[in-house]
Formats: C-alpha cells, sequence, structure tokens
C-alpha cells in the first residue's frame, strides 16, 4: 500500500464562463464530500482566468476512488476550462497515471 497522495491540477478558465464553471464545480464538490469519504480533503481556488484543484489522499487507492467515481462528472467542464498541468505528490498506481492520461487528453485541448 502507498502512503499519502497530494494531487494538483491547473486549469485555464475559458472565456466567459466563470459563473457557470463555479456553479458546476461546487456540484461536484458536494457530490464528492457525500461520495467519498476516505477522501482527506478536496479544494478549489479560482484566481483571474485559472483554476486550481487540490485534494490529499490517504494512499493511491483512495485516489483511484476518486477517479472512479468522480471521473464521469469530469466531461461537463469540456467546454469550461483548458487543463494545463497535473501533479501528484506520492506514489500514484500505474492504474492512477492511466486515469490521469485520460483526464488529461480529455481535458486539456484548447
Amino acid at each position: 500500500m502507498s502512503g499519502p497522495i497530494v494531487y494538483v491540477d491547473n486549469a485555464e478558465v475559458r472565456e466567459g464562463v466563470l459563473e457557470e464553471l463555479k456553479v458546476a464545480i461546487k456540484e461536484l464538490a458536494d457530490f464528492i464530500e457525500a461520495s467519498e469519504p476516505r477522501l482527506i480533503a478536496y479544494n478549489i481556488y479560482f484566481d483571474d482566468h485559472r483554476m486550481t484543484v487540490v485534494h490529499f489522499h490517504a494512499d493511491s487507492a483512495s485516489l483511484e476512488d476518486h477517479m472512479d467515481v468522480a471521473g464521469p462528472a469530469f466531461r461537463k467542464f469540456v467546454d469550461l476550462v483548458t487543463l494545463s498541468s497535473i501533479d501528484v505528490y506520492g506514489e500514484p498506481s500505474k492504474k492512477i497515471l492511466g486515469q490521469l492520461h485520460q483526464k488529461a487528453q480529455m481535458l486539456g485541448s484548447g
């Protein structure tokens, strides 16, 4: 079993959609809070035209659960953000690396 995992992603907010994004991200955060009891923390920060998402997991399995539970909801963000980076601190599993690659492909193109 792996140790703690810290996940950070940064995205550019597309022009004219900030308020829509804030509503969508609040819905996602509420869903995650209700559905992922193993998640230690899930935080979202907005700065000008950027959004940063930071979450903390006890282990790689918790991040895998997050991707399985919340991953399908990420599609609604395709027209709202352009993902510019994902950083993971700790020892993520190969499954996580594959899931994050898929997320980057889905949200990273402008």
